[in-house]
C-alpha cells in the first residue's frame, strides 16, 4: 500500500492540470465570469429561501397560521444556511450529496438546540417531521429547475459580452477552454492576441488568433469588448505595463492571469503583512474557523469510531497473535504536519516490520504478507489503528496518506511539489485513495498522479469533501483489489 522506492530514468512532463478529470464538476475558487456572478447570487439565496419557505408552507398546512416561534426558527434557520452554495457545474450526484450533508447538519444542530432548551416542544411534530424531508427534496428540485432555466436567464441578460485573451499560452487556453465550457458565463471569446505566428503558439486547433498585441486597442473599440484577459509571462512586465498604458482610454475590465498561480496555487487569498497587501501562493487550508472545523470532526468521528469498533480491534489483535509470530502492532516513522517525523500504528500484516533506510513496497503474492495480512491489507483493516494517531493530533481522518521516511526522501527530489501535501496531517484514507491511486506505485509516473491528487485536495477542501471520500472510501473497501 506504500510507495515503492524505484529510481526513474528521467521525470514525466508534469500535466497541465493536475488531475483535472477527477476534479470535473467542482466549483472553482477563482472569482466569476460574465454573468456567473448573476448565478452565484441567486444561488446563495436559493437555499435558505426554500428552507424558510417549506417551513412556512407546512406551518400554514397543519396549524393554519405562522405562529412568532416558527418566525423565530425561519430566522435562524436562513442564517445558518446563507450564503447557499455554488452547484450549478456540478454533476447531479454530486448536488444530492451536498444537501442532504448541509441540511443534515442543520436538522441536528437545531434539533439539539431545541432539546436543550426546551423549545422543541413548542413545534408541531407533524410540521417538524414533514419538514426533515420536504426541505431536501424542495432544494434538490430547486436546482434541478435552476439548470433547466439557466440558458433562458442567460439570453434574457441580453447578448453575451465580448471578451478577448492576449498571450495564446498554456495559462491563457486553459482559460479559454474554462470559458467556452461554461453554459452561464454569458461571454463570447472573440479570441487571442498574441505576437507569435500560429504555428509558434502551443494552442488548441480551435484557438482563433484575432490578431497581434499592437492591434489589440483599436480591436478592442471598434467591437466594443468588454473583458479583457492578460496571459503574459511574470517575467514580461514591461510588456504588460505597455499594454496596460494602451487600454487606458477604453471601458473594458481588464484582469491579469499570471502564469505563476494557473498549477501552483494553493489555498491562495490576499492578506495584509504590517500593512503591506501579500497574495498567498502556497498555504494550509486550516487557518482559523476551518481549522478548528476540522479537528473538531476528527476528534469526535475518531472517537465514535473507535468506540464502535473496539471489540473488532481486539478480534484482530487475537488473530494475528495466533496467526504468526511478531508484535500486533507494527510501528513505522512517517511525516507528518509540516515534514515532522510521526510515528504511524497499523496491525502487522507481514513477517517483517521494515522501517529503515530501504523498504521494498509490497506486491502481489508478496511472500512477506502473513495469511491473515492479506485480507487485512486487501479490506484496510490493518489501518484501523490510525484513529488512535488521530486522536493523539498526529493523523486525521481525511488527508494525503503518509508515506514512509525513506519514500519521501527519494520522492521529494523528483516530484515538483511533493513536500507541498505535507502542509496538512496526512490521511487514514484521501482523495488519491478514492481515485484509483491506492496500491502499488512502482513508477514515477503512478506516484505523480497520487501527488497531483494530494495538491488538488489541498486546493479544494470542504468538510463536504471530507465526508464524500469517507463514503467513497467505505464503497471502496468491498470492492477494491489494487492493495497488496
Amino acid at each position: 500500500m506504500e510507495p515503492a522506492v524505484h529510481a526513474p530514468r528521467e521525470r514525466p512532463a508534469e500535466p497541465e492540470s493536475p488531475a483535472a478529470a477527477s476534479m470535473k464538476g467542482r466549483e472553482p475558487r477563482t472569482a466569476g465570469l460574465g454573468r456567473s456572478p448573476f448565478f452565484a447570487a441567486i444561488e446563495a439565496v436559493l437555499d435558505p429561501l426554500i428552507l424558510v419557505l417549506t417551513l412556512w408552507a407546512l406551518a400554514l398546512w397543519w396549524d393554519g397560521a405562522v405562529q412568532p416561534h416558527y418566525l423565530i426558527l425561519a430566522v435562524v434557520t436562513f442564517a445558518l444556511s446563507f450564503p447557499g452554495a455554488s452547484q450549478l457545474r456540478m454533476p447531479v450526484l454530486r448536488v444530492l450529496f451536498n444537501v442532504s450533508f448541509n441540511w443534515l447538519w442543520i436538522a441536528a444542530l437545531l434539533w439539539l438546540v431545541g432539546y436543550t432548551t426546551q423549545y422543541l416542544w413548542a413545534f408541531s411534530s407533524q410540521v417538524l417531521g414533514h419538514w426533515l424531508w420536504l426541505a431536501p427534496a424542495s432544494q434538490l428540485l430547486a436546482h434541478l429547475g435552476l439548470r433547466l432555466l439557466a440558458p433562458q436567464l442567460v439570453r434574457l441578460q441580453g447578448p453575451a459580452q465580448r471578451a478577448v485573451i492576449v498571450g495564446m499560452n498554456a495559462q491563457g487556453q486553459s482559460l479559454a477552454r474554462r470559458i467556452t465550457s461554461s453554459a452561464y458565463s454569458g461571454i463570447e471569446l472573440m479570441g487571442f492576441f498574441d505576437d507569435r505566428n500560429d504555428h509558434r503558439a502551443i494552442c488548441d486547433p480551435a484557438a482563433r488568433l484575432a490578431g497581434k498585441i499592437e492591434n489589440l486597442y483599436a480591436y478592442v473599440k471598434k467591437h466594443r469588448v468588454q473583458f479583457i484577459y492578460l496571459s503574459l509571462p511574470m517575467s514580461s512586465s514591461p510588456r504588460i505595463l505597455q499594454v496596460l498604458d494602451g487600454l487606458k482610454d477604453t471601458t473594458a475590465s481588464i484582469y491579469f492571469v499570471p502564469d505563476m498561480f494557473v498549477t501552483d496555487l494553493i489555498q491562495g487569498r490576499s492578506d495584509s503583512v504590517c500593512g503591506v497587501t501579500v497574495i498567498s501562493v502556497c498555504d494550509t487550508p486550516f487557518h482559523g474557523y476551518n481549522g478548528f472545523l476540522k479537528r473538531a470532526s476528527d476528534l469526535v468521528l475518531a472517537g465514535l469510531i473507535l468506540l464502535l469498533i473496539s471489540p473488532v480491534l481486539l478480534l484482530l489483535a487475537v488473530l494475528i497473535k495466533i496467526d504468526s509470530p511478531g508484535p500486533v502492532i507494527f510501528r513505522q516513522r512517517r511525516y507528518g504536519l509540516d515534514g515532522e517525523e510521526i510515528v504511524v500504528y497499523k496491525f502487522r500484516s507481514m513477517a517483517v516490520t521494515e522501517d529503515g533506510a530501504s523498504i521494498t513496497q509490497a506486491r502481489k503474492n508478496d511472500p512477506r504478507v502473513t495469511r491473515l495480512g492479506a485480507i487485512l491489507r486487501r479490506t484496510s483493516l490493518d489501518e484501523l489503528p490510525q484513529f488512535v494517531n488521530v486522536l493523539q493530533g498526529r493523523m486525521s481522518i481525511v488527508g494525503p496518506r503518509p508515506h514512509a521516511v525513506a519514500h519521501n526522501e527519494l520522492y521529494r527530489k523528483l516530484i515538483k511539489g511533493y513536500m507541498v501535501r505535507h502542509k496538512v496531517r496526512p490521511g487514514i484514507t484521501g482523495w488519491a485513495q478514492v481515485n484509483g491511486q491506492r496500491g502499488e506505485t512502482d513508477t514515477l509516473d503512478k506516484m505523480q498522479a497520487r501527488i497531483n491528487f494530494d495538491l488538488d485536495y489541498l486546493r479544494n477542501w470542504s468538510l463536504q469533501l471530507d465526508f464524500f471520500i469517507i463514503l467513497k472510501t467505505i464503497r471502496l473497501v468491498f470492492k477494491d483489489s489494487a492493495a497488496y
